[in-house]
């Protein structure tokens, strides 16, 4: 067990900030805080509330926010700013100002709500569909109809036009038919034999407008696949930025979330360009879900330009365009029917998601299904295609929209948020922001202005004062993810034309809220799963990047100079020659390349036979030799290996795992100038003490506890470490090739004595919170004081009840003591003999106090903050109103209209025995 030492706040802050020759702390950043995305309510913000809230912000230890303004609260409309009115720009440049003054950043959306668009966006920038309809003709029959529009929403657009016309016959022959369309829709056109299906397409509109727009915000969606579009869309900014970027470090662009839109204006043209062919004569194979050869091959042409679209037209753009601005930008490429690696490679920060609860291990750890969302489960694969994307690109942050629909309103804990991020972390990011905060004035009552899906991260929460303890352990943590590099072994090729081949529908978005369709049941997603569990580290790789990539010192070498042991292309059924070929290159200047199966075709329809035809003959040039279960080969200075056991081909070219997974923990590995970190977490249910076996120990392993910031030289044997963490908690492993002789050893628990068990009375009081301050009462035992069944003012209490009492320690000759609470309701701050002693939030809820406590009597407090539950039970009992919102008026966790009046009390404060053990370390 390792034995963590909290220390007051006001050192936690000077020693992470100040590194000394005892401190291998990075210095930190307010890069490495956490940030916060900050929803402005109809944008109804002034200069006093926004010098309070990023005042408290800055208190609790967030490094920036993130501006995304949405819908109002009703009653306050006279306050509203017009998005990106003068007035708007003054309390942005006012936010950015205050904010530089806390030493603290600040990001921005472009656009409200989400997706984006907004009154700029004119009928011809509008997310665009195509619409079909069809007719049939037989031998000598002229159509009578005409050939317009017939939907009553589209009819009436300017903007609407036909686009394709093509004729189909019984032997599925095609007759392009375009350019036989009058203006006013005739067809100049009858069959001389057969019958025949006539497919119009028309280029038409999704109307979709922005989902929570804020007041000026209000509009259609942007075309992503137009580059007018996007540069016009974008002047709107300019104009109201001019030449300064106000001080926004990042521009942010949210999920995509067009539903829909699945073609351009210029899609036909687009397409001949980058297909090599005409898909006129081929529409119909857009249309069908038939499982056949060619249905496959159009559709995945046709994903394939969407793809080039979206990439080229709007996220490079967008890039572009926040350079020009000397800022960066952020965007979620998820959701996107696109290539997500290179749509994530495209921009400065890659940012992934978050969204539902995720199952752990960990005894003891809150997760009531009645709380959480039904669906939806945070997946480490998915982060990591924004991970892998900024690894092989060489780009330094990689952020996450974080805690989306952890639990259900007002009952997410800090300890449940914390195995939550962990598994961020471990999937290679390193710059999360919360979901989220809102802003509210000063003189709107309790709980003030929520956001309908997030985890309430606002002053006003009850669990607010004990919020510093997350983010000084998310400080930490990013603080030595930032200062490093990804250190990845494995490149996986996603087969994403696998994907694009589905015959079923037409465009593909690829959302984290459908993964068990389309990433789950593949080949690709298996050895991702199985590999990490062993103990490899994997980023994924595009066809594009695998393009750029080259060979140095026999390892693949990306275009930004990120180096690799060995690419792995899995079970995959189509991929391209020009891939293949590029993979070849690389085995003949020195790579080592895995197959877990043979290539079984090409994608795409144009000269399919000639490029299938190549692929073969490239195939067939490799020398394979049977050696055992797998096949291998000598391709010029490389080695490729055939072999359905990814591992037992990673094992053929000595690709070590890291052997520390055995025991069921988790890791990251990351390199820095002289070495490399590790860090590791236990969301197992046991207790971890042992020798730990590391790839890379060097010549001196230093541990760092990110909870509380303690460190100290490791005990090493051989290539193993002793680690003691128990079920809940995490270590940083610093192996370095330099040694600091300074520093003192890390503390390993030998023994524990017998403990002191406070089972004496305690004094219960109440200070802030509501609705209105429980009476002070004397307990025989701690308890909750929502036991109290007859005091109805203790079970709607949400705020923070403080337990005092006293204890006697006759001798005081242990190397330390541990305070350890059975069961907390759920954070406290301990303050013992008048010092403060830190803030247990997270499991396994304990802290060294050895350092506070003197022999004799010693006088303990333990302040706990509960949920905000009980109180918003009590007003939706009581029909007090704060549900008053112009859109969405909030939900719970099903989407359906919130109401806590049925709730349960949520048990609140302390439970069990609590123990002062005393402890013993090893000399």
């Amino acid at each position: 067990m390792k034995i963590k030492n909290i220390v007051t706040l006001s050192v936690l802050c000077f020693a992470i900030g100040n590194l000394s020759a005892q401190n291998p702390w990075p210095k930190s950043t307010n890069t490495a805080k956490p940030w916060t995305r900050w929803w402005w309510m109809g944008s109804a913000v002034d200069e006093k509330g926004l010098d309070k809230q990023l005042t408290a912000l800055s208190g609790a230890g967030f490094g920036g926010v993130e501006i995304v303004p949405i819908y109002g609260a009703k009653g306050y409309e006279n306050r509203y700013l017009s998005y990106l009115s003068p007035e708007w720009m003054k309390m942005l440049q006012y936010t950015t100002a205050k904010a530089k003054n806390l030493n603290m950043g600040v990001d921005m959306s472009v656009g409200t709500g989400w997706p984006i668009g907004g009154p700029q966006v004119n009928e011809q920038d509008a997310a665009t569909k195509m619409t079909v309809q069809q007719y049939t003709l037989s031998t000598g029959q002229k159509l009578t109809k005409k050939i317009v529009l017939k939907d009553e929403k589209q009819k009436n657009l300017k903007n609407v036009k036909l686009d394709i016309v093509t004729a189909y016959n019984e032997k599925n022959e095609a007759l392009v038919l375009t350019d036989q369309v009058s203006v006013d829709g005739s067809l100049q056109w009858k069959p001389d034999t057969g019958t025949w299906t006539i497919y119009a397409v028309f280029t038409g509109k999704t109307l979709q407008k922005v989902k929570r727009a804020a007041p000026g915000g209000e509009g259609y969606t942007l075309d992503h696949f137009s580059p007018e579009a996007t540069k016009d869309y974008l002047k709107t900014f300019d104009k109201a930025l001019g030449n300064s970027n106000y001080g926004i470090r990042s521009f942010f662009n949210d999920s995509y979330e067009v539903y829909n839109a699945d073609w351009t204006p210029d899609f036909k043209e687009e397409f001949r360009k980058r297909r090599g062919y005409d898909l006129s004569p081929y529409i119909r194979y857009l249309m069908t879900d038939d499982d056949h050869e060619t249905t496959r091959r159009i559709k995945s042409d046709y994903r394939e330009t969407m793809s080039e679209l979206i990439l080229n037209n709007f996220t490079v753009n967008f890039t572009k365009w926040a350079h020009s601005k000397n800022s960066k930008n952020t965007n979620q490429a998820h959701g996107s029917p696109g290539n997500l690696l290179d749509l994530y490679a495209a921009v400065d920060i890659p940012e992934s998601e978050t969204f539902g609860s995720t199952v752990f291990d960990i005894p003891g750890l809150k997760r009531d299904s009645a709380d959480i969302q039904k669906s939806d489960t945070p997946d480490i694969n998915m982060l990591k295609f924004a991970s892998s994307a900024a690894n092989i690109t060489g780009k330094p942050l990689i952020s996450n929209e974080t805690f989306t629909w952890l639990t259900e309103h007002f009952k997410t804990s800090w300890s449940q948020a914390k195995p939550e991020v962990e598994q961020v972390f471990l999937s290679g990011i390193n710059h999360v922001f919360y979901h989220g905060t809102t802003y509210t004035p000063a003189d709107v009552p309790f709980p003030g202005w929520l956001f309908y899906a997030s985890v309430n991260f606002v002053p006003e929460n009850s669990l607010w004062p004990h919020l510093k303890g997350l983010n000084s352990y998310i400080e930490r943590t990013q603080s030595v993810l930032q200062n490093s590099k990804s250190d990845n072994e494995i490149l996986m090729y996603w087969p994403v034309y696998d994907q694009w081949a589905s015959p079923k529908g037409k465009d593909m978005a690829f959302k984290i809220h459908n993964i068990e369709k389309w990433l789950h049941p593949t080949p690709f997603y298996e050895n991702l799963t199985k590999l990490g569990k062993t103990g490899y580290s994997i980023d994924m790789i595009s066809d594009h990047m695998i393009s750029e990539s080259g060979v140095e010192s026999q390892k693949i070498k990306t275009a930004k100079g990120v180096s690799y042991q060995v690419l792995i292309i899995p079970a995959l059924t189509y991929l391209p020659d020009s891939t293949l070929n590029n993979i070849l290159e690389l085995a003949k200047n020195g790579a080592s390349i895995i197959f877990q199966t043979e290539p079984k075709d090409i994608p795409g329809y144009f000269e399919a036979e000639k490029k299938r035809n190549h692929m073969k003959s490239l195939w067939h040039s490799i020398p394979f030799i049977q050696q055992g279960t797998l096949k291998a080969a000598t391709f010029g200075k490389g080695k490729i290996v055939l072999s359905s056991d990814v591992e037992k081909g990673l094992e053929y070219v000595k690709i070590e795992r890291e052997r520390l997974t055995d025991t069921g923990l988790k890791f990251i590995r990351r390199q820095f100038e002289d070495g490399k970190y590790y860090y590791i977490v236990n969301h197992t249910s046991k207790n971890i003490n042992q020798l730990i076996p590391l790839n890379f120990t060097g010549k001196q392993v230093v541990l760092m506890n990110p909870e509380n910031g303690d460190s100290g030289m490791a005990e090493v044997r051989g290539n193993t470490v002793r680690l003691q963490l128990k079920s809940g908690e995490s270590v940083i492993v610093r192996a370095s090739e330099n040694k600091d002789s300074s520093l003192s050893k890390w503390k390993y628990l030998e023994k524990t004595g017998k403990p002191v068990i406070l089972n004496q009375p305690w004094q219960l009081t109440f200070k802030e919170g509501g609705p209105e301050i429980p009476k002070s009462r004397t307990l025989k035992k701690p308890e909750p004081w929502t036991n109290f069944s007859n005091d109805l003012s203790a079970q709607s209490f949400s705020g923070t009840g403080t337990y005092s009492s006293t204890v006697s320690i006759k001798n005081k000759n242990a190397d330390d003591y541990t305070l350890k609470f059975d069961k907390v309701y759920e954070s406290v701050k301990v303050i013992i003999n008048g010092q403060d002693a830190g803030i247990v939030w997270s499991i396994p809820f304990e802290l060294n106090i050895g350092k506070y406590l003197k022999k004799g009597k010693n006088t303990i407090q333990v302040e706990v903050c509960n949920l905000m539950a009980n109180r918003i039970r009590y007003m939706d009992q009581h029909k007090i109103q704060w549900r008053n919102y112009h859109e969405i008026n909030f939900v719970n966790i099903d989407y359906k209209p919130f109401d806590a009046s049925n709730w349960k009390v949520q048990p609140s404060g302390l439970d069990g025995e609590i123990r002062i053990i005393p402890i013993y370390y090893s000399k």
